[in-house]
């Protein structure tokens, strides 16, 4: 019997109909023996796709022509827009018409599809998940701030006489009240978000089927719906209140204090979604093949540099001084620290509030309306270095007392969240080094100068090591001197590399993009972006802070 009759032959070439199949191409589409790919792909009229076999394209299924019921449409005429089979093409009724192919035409669409589904998984429902954490993260701190505020209340309430028991019970039943308001506030308000959380998901769900299947008809009728996502829900802005104490005791309940009012308002445009242009932005902003330097701002001696606006920056040097200048080199404000020591780092949290650490009391600090509270205290380690998350966490280098490890931690508030401090195989990821300056990239890898390791030490939000940087190798081996480190929008790593004065820029995976070295750099120390991209960089040698523009 000839095996081409056979039930269970194997595939052959549909050219010389004899030899087993070994390629195909995904464009006529056929499948083809070795021996007549070249035969195949002589005609240069066509663009040939050929592969192996088993990296074939799944065939379309074309939808059947409504005028020949034994053809299947393969072509859409333009002039009609509709879908049509070979012998409508050369019928008088599309006589002179424009045709494209369907399988082009899908082709487009599945990935303008795609490109949809990357919008809603990269923008949209990330962003509605961001709204869903700022809003836990928001009823998380309601007890805290409530407790506070009744803690106020009670100690004030101490100092006068048992008759005003009364109204400071009275008192605590209204922060009750409001606390439940509140609460309550912001619950209907997060359950609202994660319905359309749910939406965006079933939106997700719906692209990612489509994308997979093989029906022409179901991409055709598909319609964008991200659009309809990206009016975000308007903010809730809840201002917690306030308790007013009155140390006159002629008149006890008038006198005693008095609560501020809960407030609660929505603000329209309080979150933002990010466009397009800000989530690919590799595409938008490329590096200059020459940084400029735009200005020069003398501050004094430095250490650390932080941004607390596009135009008012954050410094801290060898004294207890910490200063708020303007891009003018004007002081606007000046903090003291509590102990008296200088600050070994600064950072500002989401809040606009000021962070430093000071090793010698163990402590990390928040400077919150001109008041120092110690919001972290360690026993057996040393705070040094500091980064505020965008989920609003506090990520800190410390050293141990002994000399001998380092280790990264993540608080929530003052609640120890993470330990980081051995890779996959029990070995320090870190080395024993006062110099840690630690930020957080966009993608929320936990990036590290380690300047006694001579390296720059990434990992990922599990902890998980991802690469090392140990300088390019058009630099002297060894003497890469990391210090200050910050990233960018568009995740890009920025490091110092003090001993050859220059700054170092690598994408996220850790590869060399290329150097700021030509702005008459004197021993770099500490590093910030602003939200538009632009460097600023703090001289340890000169005591000033340059702006560069580099994107």
């Amino acid at each position: 019997m000839d095996p081409r009759l056979c039930a269970q032959d194997i595939i052959r070439c549909d050219l010389c109909e004899d030899r087993v199949v070994q390629m195909y191409c995904n464009l006529c589409p056929m499948n083809l023996c070795m021996e007549c790919v070249g035969r195949h792909i002589f005609d240069t009229t066509k663009k040939h796709d050929v592969v192996p076999f088993d990296l074939r394209r799944s065939r379309l299924l074309f939808p059947q022509c409504q005028t020949h019921s034994e053809e299947n449409c393969e072509m859409h005429c333009e002039d009609c827009n509709t879908s049509v089979c070979p012998k409508c093409v050369i019928s008088e009724k599309h006589k002179r018409h424009h045709f494209k192919s369907l399988q082009e035409l899908v082709t487009t669409k599945k990935e303008s599809i795609e490109k949809e589904r990357k919008r809603l998984k990269k923008t949209v429902y990330s962003k509605f998940e961001d709204i869903v954490t700022d809003i836990e993260t928001q009823l998380a701190e309601i007890d805290g701030e409530y407790e506070k505020l009744t803690s106020e209340v009670t100690i004030h309430g101490e100092e006068w006489q048992k008759e005003i028991d009364k109204v400071i019970e009275k008192n605590k039943e209204e922060i009750n009240k409001m606390r439940n308001q509140h609460r309550d506030a912001l619950n209907k308000h997060l359950n609202d978000v994660r319905k359309l959380v749910a939406d965006v998901q079933q939106s997700l769900s719906e692209t990612e089927d489509i994308l997979q299947s093989r029906e022409i008809t179901r991409s055709l009728s598909y319609e964008i719906k991200s659009d309809k996502f990206t009016k975000l829900p308007s903010k809730l802005i809840v201002k917690f209140p306030v308790f007013t104490g009155n140390n006159n005791q002629d008149q006890c309940s008038q006198l005693f204090g008095s609560l501020s009012a809960l407030s609660i308002t929505t603000e329209e445009h309080g979150y933002t979604m990010k466009t397009p242009e800000a989530v690919f932005c590799h595409q938008v902003k490329p590096l200059l093949d020459k940084p400029e330097l735009i200005t020069t701002i003398n501050t004094g001696q430095l250490y650390s540099v932080i941004c607390l606006s596009d135009e008012e920056l954050w410094t801290c040097r060898n004294d207890e001084i910490i200063k708020l200048d303007n891009l003018q080199g004007k002081l606007l404000k000046s903090i003291r620290t509590k102990s008296g020591n200088h600050p070994r780092d600064i950072a500002v949290t989401r809040r606009g509030d000021l962070v430093y650490t000071d090793p010698d009391t163990r402590t990390v600090n928040i400077v919150k309306n001109k008041e120092i509270q110690e919001v972290i205290t360690v026993q057996g380690w040393r705070p040094l270095y500091v980064c505020s998350t965008s989920s609003g966490d506090l990520l800190v280098t410390m050293n141990n007392d002994d000399y001998k490890q380092s280790k990264v931690v993540r608080y929530s508030g003052s609640s120890e969240k993470q330990t980081i401090q051995f890779d996959s195989e029990g070995q320090p990821l870190y080395s024993f080094d006062y110099c840690k300056y630690i930020s957080e990239n966009r993608n929320l890898d936990i990036c590290v100068a380690d300047n006694r390791a001579r390296a720059v030490v990434v990992v990922n939000q599990a902890g998980i090591l991802r690469f090392r940087y140990s300088g390019h190798p058009s630099t002297t081996k060894g003497s890469f001197s990391p210090y200050g480190i910050t990233t960018d929008s568009q995740s890009q790593i920025l490091t110092v590399d003090r001993n050859n004065h220059c700054i170092h820029i690598l994408d996220q995976d850790g590869q060399f993009l290329c150097y700021i070295d030509n702005c008459n750099l004197r021993f770099p120390w500490g590093l910030c972006v602003d939200t538009r991209d632009n460097l600023f960089v703090s001289e340890w040698d000169s005591g000033k802070v340059k702006k560069i523009k580099y994107m």
